[in-house]
C-alpha cells in the first residue's frame, strides 16, 4: 500500500505544507529537504501520478536556461540557439515547469552572477556551456541547485551533460567528401577554439586516416567563426596565393558560407571547382546561392532532452550522472560535386 503525504509528514517529522512544497518542487524548502522527501516517498511507494492531471495549469517548478558568454566570438543569437531554447521550453511545458532565460558574462563579476543564481528560487539550471572551459565551470563547483551542462562535455566532472556527437558529425562530413569528390579534403577551421570545434577536428582527421591519407597533407585555413569574418579571412588567403583544396569541411555553417562567398568572388565555382560541407544546418544554408550540404543537428530535440533530463534530476528520478550524446546526420544539397575518377592523394 502506498504512503500518503500525511503519513510522510509524520514519518519525517515535517509539516504537511513542507511535504507538499517538496513533492511539487515549489520554493519554501531546502534542496536537502526536497531530496529527503522525494527519496522517502519513492522508498515507501508514494503515487507521484497524483501530482499531475488534476489541473493542467498547475506549475511544479521553474527552470532557468543560463547562457554563458565569454568573448562574443561564438554568437548566441543564431537560429541554433533559438531552436535550443524552443526545445527547452517545450520540455518544460510538458512537465509543467516554467522557463526563464538568463545571461551570465565571463568578467570580474562572474562569482556575483553565479551567487545570484544560487538564491534565485529556481528548481534547476540548464547551463549553455558552449564557450566554457574547466576554469570557468569551476565557478559552479559548489552550486546547490540541480545543474545540467548543455552543448559541452568535460571529462572527470560529475555532472549531467547533453550534447551532440561532434566527432561523429565531422567524420560523416569528411567521409562524404572523400567518397563523392574522391580527393583529400581541406579543413576550414575556426580560429577561435572551443571544445566542440576540437572534437570536430578529431572526427575530421579520423576520416582522413580511415581512407589511408596522411593528415599532414590536409590543407587547413583558420577562419573567424562568423560569416563576415570568414569571408574577410578567406579573401586574404586567396589573395596571398596560398594553396587551395578541391573540397573542404568547415567547423560551422557560417564559416562555410563566408568562405563560399570569397571563393565565388575570386572566380571559383561551387561545387565545380571547390566543394564544401558545413556543420549545424542553419536555415540560411538552403537559401545560399549554392545551397550548402551540411551536418544536421537535432537542435530542438537536444533542448527538449536537456529539459526532461533536468526535471528527472529535480524530481529524484535520476540516480547517476549521464552523458547524453545525440547523433547527427548529413543534409545533402548542392555544394558538393560528384567525381567519378580518383584524385591522387
Amino acid at each position: 500500500m502506498s504512503i500518503s503525504a500525511k503519513e510522510l509528514s509524520k514519518l519525517l517529522n515535517l509539516s504537511e505544507a513542507a511535504i507538499s512544497m517538496a513533492l511539487n518542487n515549489k520554493t519554501g524548502v531546502s534542496t536537502a529537504t526536497r531530496k529527503l522527501v522525494i527519496e522517502t516517498a519513492r522508498k515507501h511507494g508514494y503515487d507521484f501520478t497524483k501530482l499531475r492531471g488534476k489541473n493542467t495549469g498547475d506549475i511544479y517548478g521553474s527552470i532557468c536556461f543560463v547562457i554563458y558568454k565569454k568573448s562574443g566570438a561564438v554568437v548566441t543569437d543564431t537560429p541554433f540557439f533559438s531552436s535550443l531554447a524552443e526545445g527547452i521550453s517545450n520540455g518544460c511545458k510538458y512537465r509543467h515547469y516554467t522557463l526563464s532565460i538568463s545571461y551570465i558574462y565571463d568578467d570580474d563579476n562572474l562569482d556575483e552572477q553565479v551567487n545570484l543564481l544560487k538564491t534565485s528560487g529556481y528548481s534547476g539550471i540548464i547551463l549553455l556551456a558552449t564557450e566554457m572551459n574547466m576554469q570557468s565551470l569551476s565557478h559552479f563547483s559548489e552550486f546547490p541547485l540541480p545543474l545540467l551542462i548543455l552543448d559541452a562535455y568535460f571529462d572527470y566532472l560529475q555532472y549531467n551533460f547533453v550534447l551532440i556527437n561532434n566527432k561523429q558529425g565531422a567524420f560523416l562530413a569528411a567521409d562524404y567528401l572523400i567518397k563523392k569528390v574522391r580527393s583529400q579534403p581541406g579543413y576550414l577551421k575556426s580560429s577561435y577554439s572551443i571544445s566542440n570545434f576540437e572534437e570536430r577536428a578529431d572526427g575530421f582527421y579520423k576520416a582522413i586516416r580511415k581512407h589511408g591519407m596522411s593528415t599532414s597533407r590536409s590543407i587547413v585555413h583558420r577562419l573567424a567563426p562568423s560569416q563576415d569574418g570568414a569571408y574577410e579571412d578567406m579573401k586574404v588567403i586567396i589573395n596571398t596565393g596560398e594553396e587551395l583544396a578541391s573540397c573542404y569541411f568547415a567547423d560551422h555553417d557560417l564559416i562555410a558560407l563566408g568562405a563560399m562567398k570569397a571563393f565565388t568572388e575570386a572566380g571559383y565555382k561551387i561545387p565545380d571547382d571547390i566543394s564544401i560541407v558545413g556543420f549545424d544546418n542553419l536555415p540560411v544554408c538552403k537559401h545560399a546561392s549554392t545551397p550548402l550540404t551540411t551536418i544536421d543537428v537535432p537542435k530542438q530535440y537536444m533542448g527538449e532532452t536537456a529539459a526532461k533530463r533536468l526535471i528527472q534530476i529535480i524530481e529524484g528520478e535520476a540516480s547517476f550522472p549521464l552523458k547524453i550524446e545525440l547523433i547527427t546526420s548529413i543534409k545533402v544539397r548542392k555544394s558538393v560535386r560528384f567525381q567519378d575518377k580518383l584524385h591522387s592523394f
